[in-house]
């Protein structure tokens, strides 16, 4: 594991969220999936995309984008949980990770932005 639990985190995030939409074998559920992908791996994108902002500014900026996204991606999961498209285990395992990397990013914005 590396240095910034952060980075870890939303990487094995991603990877859930891949392995999670690429099981899901329910009929009609492509718009859920590629929306669940498309939030649950924008998070650490964001994240790392962070690493390399030009301002502390735009650091606080990627990161609350990382922060919208985790919010999104706990809704499709929880809808995907009530509408059956996977079980609760796999619904609490990915959405323990989701908010475990939004209570860092809260910290972190918080921090970045008092840091002046």
């Amino acid at each position: 594991m590396s240095e910034n639990k952060l980075l870890d985190l939303s990487f094995e995030f991603a990877v859930a969220i891949v392995n999670l939409v690429d099981g899901v074998t329910a009929p009609k559920s492509a718009y859920m999936t590629d929306q669940l992908a498309r939030a649950g791996t924008s998070v650490g994108a964001n994240i790392y995309e962070a690493q390399y902002a030009q301002s502390k500014k735009d650091f606080v900026a990627k990161l609350e984008i990382a922060l919208k996204e985790s919010n999104e991606t706990s809704y499709w999961l929880k809808l995907m949980c009530e509408t059956k498209r996977i079980d609760t285990a796999t619904y609490q395992y990915a959405e323990k990770l989701c908010g475990n990397i939004r209570r860092l990013l809260i910290a972190s914005c918080k921090t970045a932005k008092e840091d002046k």
